[in-house]
């Protein structure tokens, strides 16, 4: 349950970036349409009549990025309610927080390497009583649960 919770932070997490990542482009695009509207109007135009279209295409633009901008606020409250996670493995009666045992696969490869930690992939196997990990793509290493 508490890796489907986990799925879900990470799913919402995503869903924000790319909410976040929409409301930067269509405000983008909302400015290059009212620049265009403006150039265009006033080459058709009189300048007084230019101005109007220019004030009303602007504040048309400013509506829709308020709207974005607070369907995008309404999201980030979503995933920090949930940011925080944990996990915990259960096998044979024992309960293993998995933070745990990654800080230990930390400490176990700095006691052992000389090279910095990049990135670890952790793999546990409850049967083993051990999880096994992978440092820098390249470097493995043991710790005991």
């Amino acid at each position: 349950m508490a890796i489907k919770k986990m799925k879900d932070v990470v799913e919402i997490k995503a869903d924000t970036a790319a909410v976040e990542k929409a409301v930067k482009e269509t405000a983008k695009k909302a400015e290059k349409a009212a620049e265009k509207v403006e150039k265009k109007v006033e080459k058709k135009a009189e300048k007084p009549a230019a101005e109007k279209v220019v004030k009303a295409a602007k504040k048309v633009v400013k509506k829709a990025e308020t709207a974005v901008a607070a369907a995008a606020k309404k999201t980030t409250k979503a995933v920090a309610k949930d940011a925080k996670a944990e996990v915990i493995l259960q096998y044979a009666g024992n309960e293993i927080k998995m933070a745990e045992v990654l800080a230990a696969a930390k400490k176990d490869f700095a006691a052992n390497n000389k090279a910095a930690l990049k990135t670890i992939t952790l793999y546990v196997k409850p049967e083993d009583g051990a999880a096994y990990y992978v440092a820098n793509g390249d470097i493995t290493g043991k710790v005991n649960l």
